[in-house]
């Protein structure tokens, strides 16, 4: 084998397990797109959520077995209560840190609530009585975390930012029903969808991380959204709750396919796998998680891994 074909060679080991390999090269490997379930039916209740990946490819989701837990299901569908959350406080969605914290939007509670990953120990990150229900959750480069917050009586919402300290700043009103929430790979936007109105928003992060320039990504006229993640190239992947699907959307806005997720109820979704290119997807109606293989990587993925 002459010198160009080893150095060809080389590269293509060192890029697989991340998944950027030719987009060709990938799809030859296996079947893109063709969703299978994770666990058997009914493992979660009826509030199945979250979900987030951790750095070695567990998956976190809340309401495992019954309320007010949060699973941890390993990539081959075996699943164990992780923790059982305080007094009424009940998860929704999940996001992960760089060193495993996990956050946790506590609907009932009208909290951020902070699980440390190896004592498992539940406290308040970030509390404020004008919350309505923290629904779920975005991680910025910056360590703030975004949080919608829907009033679903008024079809109304918001934006909340907590500082990486837990400081609590309202950063955006005058919202439909606030649901999915994302920020961009080059962390400068922060998207936002309304369930209700369907609408799908995105706005300048500024460096003191408060938002401006809001303006329309996409609206869809039939069936509502909830949960949403981005991919390293800024595509936007997003659950639409009654048509059973997530659909992928182009940074421009583009819807660029749908996939069918098993059930009618898709309620939120995260990436994770070895290589960042497994969807999993909370879903409603069988109770349990699902997953799809895609053909690039999570943004989540990558920002948790250590930089080489």
């Amino acid at each position: 084998m002459d010198r160009s074909w080893k150095s060809l060679l080389t590269l293509a080991m060192l890029l697989l397990p991340y998944g950027w390999l030719p987009k060709s090269a990938q799809a030859a490997e296996e079947s893109l797109f063709v969703t299978r379930p994770l666990t058997a039916e009914n493992s979660f209740t009826s509030g199945v959520e979250g979900p987030a990946s951790d750095a070695q490819g567990n998956i976190y989701a809340v309401n495992f077995a019954r309320q007010q837990t949060i699973g941890r299901v390993t990539p081959d569908g075996k699943g164990e209560v992780f923790v059982e959350l305080p007094g009424t406080s009940t998860g929704n969605g999940i996001v992960i840190g760089r060193d495993g914290t996990l956050f946790v939007a506590d609907y009932v509670g009208h909290n951020i609530l902070r699980v440390d990953p190896k004592s498992r120990a539940v406290s308040v990150f970030a509390h404020d009585d004008r919350m309505n229900q923290p629904n779920d959750l975005a991680l910025a480069p910056s360590g703030d975390v975004y949080a919608s917050d829907p009033n679903w009586k008024e079809s109304t919402g918001q934006v909340w930012r907590a500082s990486p300290t837990g400081k609590l700043s309202l950063v955006a009103t005058n919202l439909g029903t606030s649901n999915g929430i994302e920020v961009s790979p080059d962390g400068k936007t922060l998207y936002v969808n309304e369930s209700v109105q369907r609408n799908v928003w995105a706005f300048t992060i500024e460096p003191d991380g408060s938002l401006t320039r809001k303006r329309l990504l996409k609206k869809f006229d039939t069936h509502g959204f909830d949960g949403m993640r981005c991919d390293v190239d800024g595509n936007l992947y997003i659950t639409r709750h009654g048509k059973g699907t997530v659909v992928k959307l182009s940074p421009a806005g583009e819807v660029l396919r749908e996939v069918d997720v098993l059930g009618s109820k898709p309620s939120n979704l995260c990436f994770g796998g070895p290589d960042g290119r497994t969807i999993y997807v909370t879903e409603v109606d069988h109770r349990r998680p699902v997953q799809f293989r895609v053909d690039r990587p999570g943004l989540a993925l990558v920002r948790l891994r250590p930089a080489e």
